[in-house]
């Protein structure tokens, strides 16, 4: 089977996104560039450590280059705050993320690959015994997406992410799990509601 790489280095605009109301959102991250349009799914705690390692990478390069970062925006900037592109069209699911730093052109590469086989099959419990592939080796043909972006475009990237990732359902204050409008079950209070 053939696979695609949807590469965009650099995109016109790369943001991390939303479709649906709190607590049934779908997260995306959608590259346009060059007359594409390319959105691919995850989950939200795929986003928030993406957010979390982009900021790691950058302090990295810094430290080990001396490459020369943006400030963080201030809390008054607000940024792209502009919904995603529409249509929002699936073209995969998201089963790993890698992250790397080009030395020589002084840019951060974000490639996120689709789920594969071995991992739905890891996850039903059907997990063949080949102990030739290595699991945490994302298969050569899975589909990707690889966006190349400055510095300046990553910390972009890291502030509209958290906002996404923050703009949820609120968290209870006793046990932390989100609140749904009607309430939930607490286990701090023995499952009665809140």
């Amino acid at each position: 089977m053939t696979h695609q790489v949807h590469a965009f280095e650099p995109p016109e605009r790369f943001v991390a996104g939303t479709v649906g109301p709190p607590g049934e959102r779908t997260f995306f991250l959608q590259a346009r560039g060059g007359g594409r349009l390319v959105s691919v799914a995850l989950e939200k705690v795929q986003v928030s450590l993406l957010a979390e390692k982009l900021e790691e990478l950058l302090a990295e390069a810094q430290r080990r280059f001396g490459v020369q970062l943006p400030e963080a925006p201030a809390a008054t900037t607000t940024g792209d705050n502009d919904p995603l592109d529409t249509p929002v069209d699936e073209e995969f699911r998201v089963g790993t993320l890698g992250l790397a730093f080009d030395v020589d052109s002084a840019t951060v590469v974000i490639e996120a690959i689709a789920v594969g086989e071995t991992e739905v099959a890891v996850a039903l419990g059907e997990a063949d015994d080949d102990e030739d592939e290595d699991p945490d080796e994302p298969d050569d043909d899975l589909d990707r997406l690889r966006v190349r972006l400055t510095p300046e475009a990553t910390r972009a990237f890291i502030e509209r992410a958290r906002r996404v990732v923050n703009a949820g359902r609120p968290p209870c204050p006793l046990c932390g799990q989100p609140l749904d409008p009607a309430g939930h079950l607490c286990p701090r209070h023995n499952g009665y509601h809140r």
